[in-house]
């Protein structure tokens, strides 16, 4: 993903990764858009770790930001269609943002 978003890469929008925001470490973070995005592994399917994650993604929504969540497959198979999800939520969040 990182290769994905590195650089501005993704419509010249910057994203760091691996940052703290609260209690939490995020993969990557757009502040200019307030955008969380996670990539999650296999964990992520298990009834446990999907309480955590909606309790984390509450939390981070409660700070104001939007979280996209990615499945590891999707990210390294269909990059393509990631940075299409991507570019739709881009789209409907900031209207009139080619």
């Amino acid at each position: 993903m990182w290769t994905l978003l590195r650089g501005a890469r993704f419509r010249g929008i910057k994203f760091r990764r691996q940052v703290v925001l609260g209690p939490f470490i995020v993969d990557f973070y757009c502040a200019a858009l307030r955008l969380v995005v996670e990539v999650d592994g296999e964990i992520h399917a298990t009834p446990t770790q999907q309480r955590l994650d909606e309790n984390r993604d509450h939390h981070l929504r409660e700070l104001g930001l939007r979280v996209l969540r990615f499945r590891n497959e999707e990210v390294l198979g269909e990059p393509e269609t990631v940075l299409s999800r991507l570019h739709q939520w881009l789209r409907g969040a900031l209207p009139g943002r080619p």
